[in-house]
């Protein structure tokens, strides 16, 4: 979150995403079971392997079969998993 916050001060007209505070076009990375996965944030939500979702939860479902807080997947409730 630490980058998040720095991401906001070096750009005044931030606009975060409703709800998790994340700006279009920051990718979030996370590996699962020895597989980088990247998501990145879009106007309309969440770009996943050419593929757009709604939400993180979607994303991390599909990513492990099983239902998942895509913000606590991808570390945005535990500090990591954001890169600008």
């Amino acid at each position: 979150m630490k980058r998040l916050h720095q991401a906001f001060k070096a750009d005044p007209g931030f606009t975060p995403l409703p709800g998790l505070g994340l700006k279009p076009g920051i990718m979030l990375t996370r590996t699962w079971h020895g597989v980088l996965h990247q998501v990145r944030v879009t106007n309309e939500g969440f770009d996943y392997r050419g593929e757009q979702f709604a939400s993180l939860s979607e994303v991390a479902r599909r990513i492990t079969g099983t239902r998942w807080s895509g913000p606590l997947f991808f570390g945005l409730k535990g500090g990591a998993g954001v890169s600008p």
